[in-house]
């Protein structure tokens, strides 16, 4: 996946109002789009929508992660390991973990970053 398929909104879910996270992010053709629900220094949530066939390259993060699956079923690799996530189901992925994302259907998922505890 090239960079410009993946769209990104940065601005915060307005506080205090009620939502359905679902809801929240359409899926798109051909691209992976993630919004922003809160982002602060300590971390950030977000939600993202993964069209049939899309995927997010190797990479890892500094930081503990945690997916959690509210839309469809995904398949994450976690350090070379291979896991099947479906509708509900979560995953914490350790700090300095290379992972990857692959959408065999569309997908949407929380993912959850706490920035403490590795200063």
């Amino acid at each position: 996946m090239d960079s410009k398929d993946r769209k990104e909104n940065d601005t915060e879910i307005e506080k205090s109002n009620a939502h359905i996270i679902v809801e929240i992010i359409e899926y798109v053709p051909n691209a992976v789009l993630s919004r922003t629900i809160i982002r602060k220094t300590t971390g950030n949530i977000t939600v993202s929508s993964f069209d049939t066939g899309e995927e997010l390259a190797e990479k890892s993060s500094a930081f503990d992660t945690y997916i959690q699956i509210i839309d469809g079923s995904a398949e994450i690799v976690v350090d070379g390991q291979n896991h099947e996530l479906k509708l509900g189901q979560g995953i914490i992925i350790p700090a300095h973990a290379r992972n990857s994302f692959r959408a065999k259907e569309q997908f949407k998922m929380i993912s959850t970053v706490i920035k403490s505890g590795y200063e």
